[in-house]
């Protein structure tokens, strides 16, 4: 398989009283692996549409949304939750971390959605930590980190489980310009390495950094360009 998710002729609407509203209008495009995708679009351009449905957190009216060789539209409740906790991982712009947790335990959570902590985990765990720069923080709790901290807490949590894309929402804009480069120099490595990345933004010079930039407007991609 040499991509991360397949998008064909994805539809998405909703029913308002008596109007429908029409979020996507037939959105089709590939994410290889190893990309890294920028998605852009003023409010109303069906943006946020869109990364519930890459997110497995809705699902299309029509179309085919693939990760492997799921159609992930077919697929029931129980099954969405396991691809959220298995093959995607979520980076949101409020770090969304368990403040009663450490940083060890935080990025241990989605390892319990698959029933298992091993001794083999939580060594890695602790690698992942150390890679984002947290080596030292381990037995800290959300309070006594920064907001940088704190999303590199996330960043490793979305790394646990080997994901086929990390879906990055807003992920730098509660930060200072200073920590926003830093957060996108983490990205950058990651994808040096081989991760695949799919980033949804409204700045443009965080999308700058990003192979890729999508951009939509009323439900349609205006434009899909790859950065020179």
């Amino acid at each position: 398989m040499q991509w991360a998710a397949r998008i064909e002729d994805l539809r998405k609407d909703y029913v308002l009283k008596s109007e429908t509203v029409h979020a996507l209008r037939g959105v089709s495009f590939d994410v290889p692996r190893g990309d890294y995708v920028a998605i852009m679009g003023p409010s109303g351009s069906g943006k946020s549409t869109l990364l519930n449905l890459l997110g497995c957190l809705d699902r299309p009216t029509s179309g085919r949304l693939l990760l492997g060789d799921d159609d992930v539209a077919q697929l029931d409740d129980d099954s969405l939750s396991h691809i959220r906790a298995s093959r995607i991982g979520f980076i949101f712009q409020s770090y969304n971390l368990i403040p009663q947790l450490t940083v060890l335990e935080n990025i241990e959570v989605p390892l319990y959605y698959q029933g298992r902590i091993t001794r083999d985990d939580k060594r890695r765990c602790e690698e992942l930590a150390t890679m984002v720069g947290l080596g030292d923080r381990l037995q800290h709790r959300p309070a006594q980190l920064s907001g940088g901290q704190q999303q590199r807490v996330a960043i490793a949590r979305s790394l646990i489980n080997d994901p086929y894309f990390l879906l990055a929402d807003e992920a730098t804009g509660n930060l200072d310009t200073v920590t926003t480069e830093e957060i996108l120099s983490i990205f950058e490595r990651l994808n040096q390495e081989g991760r695949t990345i799919i980033m949804v933004t409204h700045e443009d010079e965080v999308a700058a950094v990003a192979k890729r930039t999508i951009r939509l407007r009323d439900g349609h991609i205006q434009s899909d360009e790859r950065q020179r």
